[in-house]
């Protein structure tokens, strides 16, 4: 049984003016963020390109967010985290615009798209370990665990309106005005963070930047906890990525018809959701064991498509991977703010988004063939019985079973 912590009478998040502009401008970007992969997927199709170019314009992404995100990390500790979240959202928006009146005029081509995409992979992946380091300066240490858990609430909600209005919008209005939403967002969120008023925090003495991912790659390995769990992220998304990716939808629709994998995810989502509202009122003392505990669930998805049951226990299976993996990840947040150098936030950050996703193409890439080879039901079965070892060896590390939460008073 995991101890927890009686939760504060009082919760103080709310009442920090930074925090809520903080809250407001990460919820709208990621209304925004959701709406344009659809819109973009759709533009290229349009435009007549095919699956392999929609496929490039994605990966020109992606692939420009892994590279920058470990230098964007060092400036998010060198430089004001408010003004990088600034100046980040407002290059978006423009880069965006630019986008969205391509694409209304007829003048944008899959190129051209695909170079934009990558503008904003580069831009995303800037403000990233920054908004992620700068919450603890938004809130009393009391309320740093609501902080996260509101947070991250906030934007899955954003994320599920997100998609939902896409498909809307491309169809009334085009493509064009679609991104022009998300433009009209990252507007919004620049806004949002030049009114936010945080104390800045020290930085360290001026070095090079590879002096600087160098410490803060000895920051990663100081805390066995959490080069230990980053080992555990770099499995999860080797081999349940291509799960998603690409055998999910597969068997999903060929089993239960074309509707059916947007139930499942939809199931998903709404397991995100209850995690982010479980994480309100539990508070368990030891963090990372609980939260690790939780991760457990994430088996239960790849494990329901494998077997012969139902939708309605593939749904299920779906929710309770949603619902761990939020429940941990909050945690793991927490972990990190409480228990890093603040000077150093940005870049452990940075390093847990690459470690978290650098293996994640290199799954997408290999499920396809290795599932062809042992069968793609014996594939599943296998995923999650490697996704259950990895939790279980991740608990491992005494680090990983007694790090406790810091009192909230």
């Amino acid at each position: 049984m995991v101890d927890v912590l009686e939760r504060p009478r009082q919760q103080t998040a709310w009442r920090s003016g930074a925090f809520r502009w903080l809250l407001t401008g990460r919820t709208l970007i990621s209304l925004g963020s959701a709406i344009t992969p659809v819109a973009m997927a759709l533009a290229v199709l349009h435009l007549g390109g095919s699956a392999t170019e929609l496929g490039l314009v994605v990966a020109a992404y992606a692939l420009v967010d892994v590279v920058t995100t470990l230098f964007a990390g060092v400036l998010g500790d060198r430089l004001p985290r408010a003004m990088l979240m600034r100046g980040a959202a407002a290059l978006a928006c423009l880069s965006q615009a630019i986008v969205a009146v391509s694409l209304a005029t007829g003048a944008a081509s899959v190129p051209m798209l695909a170079v934009m995409s990558a503008v904003n992979g580069g831009l995303a992946a800037i403000a990233g370990p920054a908004s992620r380091a700068v919450v603890p300066q938004t809130v009393p240490a009391a309320a740093l665990p609501t902080a996260i858990s509101v947070l991250r609430l906030s934007q899955n909600t954003a994320m599920i309106l997100g998609f939902s209005l896409a498909g809307l919008l491309v169809g009334l209005f085009g493509a064009g005005w679609a991104i022009a939403v998300d433009a009209a967002t990252f507007a919004a969120a620049a806004a949002c963070f030049t009114v936010m008023r945080i104390a800045p925090v020290a930085a360290s003495a001026a070095r090079s930047m590879l002096e600087d991912l160098s410490a803060g790659a000895r920051e990663v390995f100081r805390h066995t906890w959490l080069w230990t769990l980053l080992v555990q992220a770099l499995i999860y998304h080797l081999i349940y990525g291509g799960v998603q990716g690409v055998l999910g939808p597969v068997l999903v629709t060929e089993r239960f018809g074309d509707a059916a994998w947007g139930w499942a995810l939809a199931a998903l989502m709404a397991g995100f959701m209850v995690g982010g509202v479980i994480t309100l009122r539990y508070r368990p003392r030891r963090m990372l064991l609980a939260g690790t505990v939780f991760l457990a669930l994430t088996a239960c998805f790849p494990l329901a498509m494998a077997l012969p049951v139902p939708l309605a226990v593939v749904m299920a299976g779906a929710f309770l991977h949603g619902l761990g993996l939020e429940v941990f990840s909050v945690n793991w947040d927490l972990a990190i703010q409480q228990n890093v150098a603040p000077d150093k936030l940005a870049r452990v950050f940075a390093f847990d988004q690459v470690g978290s996703f650098v293996m994640r193409p290199l799954g997408l890439a290999l499920t396809g063939p290795v599932a062809a080879v042992v069968g793609e039901r014996t594939w599943l079965l296998v995923t999650a019985t490697v996704m259950t070892a990895a939790v279980v060896a991740s608990l491992a590390p005494p680090s990983v079973r007694r790090l406790q939460r810091k009192p909230e008073d």
